[in-house]
């Protein structure tokens, strides 16, 4: 009896990208299923109020550095070049009406969670990825302990909650840092740049960058986790899921952002 033929190219592609689809699909239901699990966890007796409070300091506190940063130069870079393009039109004094409103409704909130999504997201995996590899998870099961309780819903409460106010907090000091800028690069008074800014951006322009933030943090507590509980290959694997879960939150930032816009204009 004749071997059969080995299986070419179309097909090894063919059968790549199913294991791929398949790979996606079952990741994707246990992701959900974790989500489903936080969400049965909040709702139990034993609250973790003190973890809950050590992760937000954690991951709200020790982010402040590069998210103001990250939003005074962002603010100042955002000033000169809308300073450069309305000189054409005549309109350079109106330099902080179109700072204001692109901070607020999505610099802010974007680049503040990319920076704690690459900066906390990798923290939680690398943390959660090192315990899997390690068996402290399957201790605490052993325990009869829940991980989930103890380990996940700490860091989305924690995330949930700082990402609005590191947000307020880089929109404050991009609109200053574009003020600056704007004085010195364009002779913009300060008053006048302010006064622009409250006359054109609204409350609710305000609002659409700070309700898609809640969404964020959540998203970026629940990849870390995600990644960092399915590890497996010791050290090296801890690494892999590290890059995995920056790059996977990173990515649900901007589909997430996205769709929370349509929301948001369709509300």
């Amino acid at each position: 009896m004749s071997a059969a033929p080995d299986e070419g190219p179309p097909e090894r592609v063919l059968g790549e990208v199913g294991d791929r689809a398949i790979g996606l699909l079952d990741a994707s239901g246990e992701f959900a299923l974790l989500v489903v699990a936080t969400a049965r966890a909040a709702l139990r007796s034993r609250f973790p109020a003190l973890e809950t409070l050590r992760q937000l300091e954690a991951i709200g506190a020790r982010s402040t550095t590069i998210v103001l940063i990250t939003a005074l130069f962002t603010g100042m870079v955002l000033a000169l070049q809308t300073g450069i393009a309305l000189a054409r039109f005549g309109a350079k004094p109106y330099v902080g009406s179109v700072v204001g409103l692109s901070l607020a409704r999505e610099l802010g909130p974007v680049l503040t969670a990319l920076m704690v999504g690459g900066r906390v997201g990798a923290g939680i995996t690398a943390e959660l990825g090192s315990m899997r590899v390690t068996e402290q998870i399957d201790a605490i099961r052993s325990m009869g302990a829940d991980p989930v309780q103890k380990l996940v819903l700490p860091r989305v409460l924690a995330a949930t909650l700082a990402l609005p106010i590191l947000t307020v907090l880089a929109n404050v000091l991009g609109i200053a840092g574009g003020m600056l800028l704007a004085r010195a690069q364009f002779s913009i008074d300060p008053s006048f740049y302010l006064q622009t800014i409250t006359s054109t951006v609204q409350m609710d322009d305000f609002l659409s960058g700070i309700f898609k933030t809640f969404f964020f943090g959540a998203l970026i507590a629940w990849v870390g986790c995600f990644a960092g509980l399915r590890t497996t290959g010791g050290t090296v694997g801890v690494g892999r899921a590290t890059t995995r879960a920056v790059v996977g939150a990173s990515i649900g930032i901007l589909v997430v952002d996205f769709f929370l816009t349509q929301l948001w204009v369709l509300l």
